[in-house]
């Protein structure tokens, strides 16, 4: 059982990581900084039940993540599950936990997304819909394992592996129709870029 009194010095830490979490997830500061203010009580009354030697940044996440669900979900209108699985997996998710890229053996797609600026990708980032922005964001920037997404969302590894592929599979048809529209694809290898762009792109 963890000592309250201990919590601040255990827990500010990891401040910046949630309200950065807490930006991308509702896209409005004073929001975010509700929620994380809110995680940060939930997190004080319930620290006696936190096991000492777990993971406390996970444990602080998940509050956060259902303090989202239950305060601002509820607010998004629902949509329907997109039928992703037809897109290839081309790994862009190398590209949003760290803006280093090696020089050497980088593919077509690689070569287009050194090409997109940050803010293009973190918009699109937020494009994404709930379900599984949530995912790639917990991966991909504040770098979980799958398990730990599966305890944090309180949801099946199954669901965040497929979550995780659907997701970054949009993010990257998202981005590659964008890069399109915006003819940043020629020069490169189009036989190497996916069907949904081709020559022209798709608006």
């Amino acid at each position: 059982m963890a000592d309250q009194s201990e919590f601040e010095s255990m827990a500010m830490p990891f401040m910046d990581q949630l309200y950065s979490h807490a930006l991308r997830l509702t896209k409005n500061s004073s929001d975010a900084e509700d929620l994380v203010q809110e995680t940060y009580l939930k997190g004080y009354r319930a620290f006696s039940t936190f096991e000492e030697g777990t993971n406390l940044r996970a444990w602080l996440f998940r509050i956060l993540t259902n303090s989202f669900i239950n305060n601002y979900r509820k607010k998004q209108r629902g949509f329907e599950e997109e039928d992703l699985d037809d897109f290839e997996d081309m790994y862009l998710h190398r590209r949003l936990g760290s803006t280093q890229t090696p020089s050497l053996g980088m593919s077509a797609e690689d070569m287009l997304f050194e090409r997109l600026t940050e803010e293009e990708i973190k918009d699109a980032v937020e494009d994404l819909p709930t379900q599984y922005r949530e995912v790639v964001l917990l991966a991909d920037v504040q770098g979980f394992s799958y398990k730990e997404i599966a305890d944090i969302l309180d949801i099946p590894d199954g669901t965040v592996m497929s979550r995780l592929h659907r997701g970054r599979a949009k993010l990257q048809k998202d981005l590659l129709e964008f890069a399109s529209k915006r003819g940043l694809i020629t020069g490169l290898h189009q036989d190497r870029l996916p069907e949904t762009v081709g020559a022209g792109g798709r608006s």
